[in-house]
C-alpha cells in the first residue's frame, strides 16, 4: 500500500505534536514530520489538490489554533489552505529548501498571535470617522507588535486591521478593545482570534508537491 499524501497546516520549531482531531479531508489524526530543527504539522490526505470547503477551511484554522495552544509550541508559521505533498520525502525537501526562511519567520513571530479588529459604523450614525480611526488605531498599536493596513471594503467600515500581539500583551489588548466598545456610541466592534499569524509571515512554497 502506498504512503498517504500529507496535508500541511504549518511549521514549528522541532517538537512532537500529535492529537486526534476532525482534520482536513476527513483525517482524524494530526502529527509532525521533522527535518532537522523544524517540524511540519500534518495530517494524511488522499489528494495533493484538496478542494476548499467551508468545513475544511474551518478545520485548517482550528488545527492551527490547537497547535498554538500547545505547551511545547512558542510560534507557528501557518501555511495557506491547500498545501499538500505526495509524501514525507517531498515535504522534507521543501523544509530543507526553506529552512532559513522558516527559522527567521518563527523567530519573528515567537510568542505572538494574530487578532482581528473591525470597527463598523452603525446605520445613520454621524461620527468623526478620521478622528476615531486615528485615536483607536493609536491605542491598539501601542499594545501590539505590528498591524496590517485597513481593507475598507464597505462604506460602514471605519477600521479593519489584523494585529500581531505578544502573549504578555493579550490582556492589555483585550482591555483596549473592551474600552472602545464602551466609549463609542454608534460603533460596533468586531473582535476575532486568536489566529496563527497569517498576515505577518511571507513565505512562498514552490510547486514541489
Amino acid at each position: 500500500m502506498s504512503s498517504p499524501n500529507l496535508y500541511v497546516y504549518g511549521v514549528v520549531e522541532q517538537t512532537d505534536v500529535e492529537f486526534d482531531a476532525d482534520a482536513v479531508g476527513g483525517a482524524e489524526r494530526v502529527y509532525t514530520v521533522d527535518y532537522r530543527s523544524l517540524s511540519a504539522v500534518v495530517s494524511d490526505i488522499d489528494t495533493t489538490d484538496p478542494e476548499r470547503t467551508d468545513e475544511d477551511s474551518k478545520a485548517h484554522d482550528e488545527i492551527l489554533r490547537r497547535v498554538l495552544e500547545s505547551d511545547d509550541v512558542d510560534s507557528v508559521v501557518p501555511m495557506q489552505f491547500g498545501m499538500a505533498f505526495e509524501d514525507a520525502r517531498t515535504l522534507k525537501s521543501v523544509l530543507r529548501g526553506g529552512r532559513r526562511a522558516f527559522t527567521k519567520a518563527l523567530n519573528d513571530v515567537e510568542g505572538t498571535v494574530e487578532l482581528g479588529v473591525k470597527l463598523v459604523v452603525d446605520e445613520d450614525a454621524d461620527l468623526p470617522r478620521d478622528e476615531i480611526r486615528q485615536e483607536v488605531g493609536d491605542r491598539l498599536s501601542a499594545v501590539s507588535e505590528g498591524e496590517t493596513d485597513d481593507d475598507l471594503f464597505s462604506d460602514r467600515l471605519l477600521l479593519n486591521r489584523s494585529y500581531l500581539v505578544a502573549d504578555e500583551d493579550r490582556e492589555a489588548f483585550d482591555e483596549v478593545v473592551a474600552d472602545v466598545r464602551e466609549e463609542y456610541d454608534g460603533l460596533t466592534v468586531q473582535y476575532t482570534g486568536p489566529f496563527a499569524p497569517y498576515n505577518f509571515v511571507d513565505i512562498r512554497v514552490g510547486a514541489q508537491r
